[in-house]
């Protein structure tokens, strides 16, 4: 009798298996104001997604959404419990406020349903905390979205660092992340809504970019958390952004790494790109392909293109990791592991851009 139940139990987890391989990923995409969701929206058809529900109680924002990426309305809820209860998905993709991701995984986590977020995790470590709690003990997939994630530069530094010891051990990191400013290049109004308010966002360039750098430097070395946190911000255009920083700088101090992240809407262009020492070369990532490479004494290094990642869409990522097809390491870029560490790294850099003093990690940890 035993024999035969485990027989059947068997069975229907190959039947399962087989039917969710055959079906898409069944997606809620809760909120419109992120500017980012129009990569979800504007995603060419594939058969890995299924978006079965939107949240968004901004109806002249949906239907302008509508009218531009063709989905009908009937997707839109105001509530994401109606969109739950209609719709049945899997997972959710947050594209609303940094401040409702943690409202977001309260609702979805108890239910079982994944969760992805865009970066960064949360907007404060509070949060952080809270959501990593409810994503433990209900065992779901929280991950955090980063568009730097995707590119093919950064997995082949990671390569030529840890599996072709290109350059020796890491020495130095330099990120540059930002542009001329969410205002200047055309952010819409709904996203600048969040984006520029301290609370909603948790803070101005600091947490839109600051945040890019926090995630690579963790990831490159291999979830190392710093010893010593420094920041200093800015209020360089006070009249287009009144509440929040524009300009972030913050120095963290890594037993034997210094780490470099400038963070700004201040830039004449948009950058995402990262200069790499090690104790025997240099790795530069230009931008998503290109990259220089070069030994000790050189200058630069020679030009070389990063190959395009196999998976390089976190929509296809998440359907992967659900089905269970994907396995998230640890500190991948992604991963909870990574994303708390950035969430704390964020929290010290404000601290210490508000009392003007460097942050010793494992002392402000311990009080937190």
């Amino acid at each position: 009798m035993k024999n035969f139940q485990l027989f059947l139990t068997l069975l229907f987890c190959q039947i399962l298996g087989s039917l969710q391989a055959q079906h898409p990923l069944r997606i809620g995409v809760v909120g419109l104001t992120h500017d980012h969701v129009n990569w979800i929206l504007g995603r060419a058809k594939a058969n890995d997604i299924e978006i079965v529900g939107i949240v968004e109680p901004n109806r002249a924002l949906a239907e302008r959404h509508a009218k531009r990426r063709g989905f009908d309305l009937s997707l839109v809820y105001n509530t994401i419990e109606e969109m739950v209860e209609k719709t049945k998905p899997e997972a959710v993709t947050a594209f609303n406020s940094i401040y409702d991701h943690l409202s977001t995984v309260e609702y979805c986590a108890p239910k079982g349903i994944h969760v992805m977020v865009e970066k960064p995790l949360a907007a404060n470590w509070k949060h952080a905390q809270r959501m990593i709690e409810l994503a433990q003990k209900h065992q779901i997939q929280l991950l955090t979205n980063y568009e730097t994630t995707w590119y093919g530069s950064n997995t082949k530094a990671y390569e030529l660092i840890h599996q072709e010891n290109k350059i020796g051990p890491i020495r130095k990191m330099v990120f540059h992340h930002g542009h001329p400013g969410p205002v200047e290049i055309g952010c819409s109004a709904e996203f600048l809504a969040f984006l520029t308010d301290p609370v909603l966002n948790g803070g101005g360039a600091l947490t839109d970019f600051g945040c890019y750098g926090a995630n690579l430097a963790t990831w490159l070395l291999k979830g190392e958390t710093p010893k010593s946190v420094f920041c200093n911000l800015r209020h360089i255009k006070p009249n287009i952004y009144p509440k929040v920083d524009d300009e972030a700088t913050i120095i963290l101090e890594y037993a034997n790494t210094e780490v470099v992240i400038q963070a700004s809407w201040n830039w004449p262009y948009g950058r995402k790109d990262v200069e790499i020492y090690g104790q025997n070369g240099v790795i530069e990532c230009i931008n998503g392909k290109d990259m220089l490479v070069g030994p000790k004494l050189e200058d630069r290094g020679t030009p070389l293109i990063a190959d395009p990642l196999p998976v390089n869409d976190p929509f296809t990522y998440l359907e992967g990791v659900v089905r269970g097809r994907i396995k998230v390491q640890s500190f991948d870029l992604s991963a909870l592991d990574n994303n708390r560490i950035v969430v704390q790294i964020l929290e010290a850099a404000k601290h210490s851009a508000k009392t003007g003093k460097v942050v010793e990690w494992a002392k402000f940890f311990k009080e937190k």
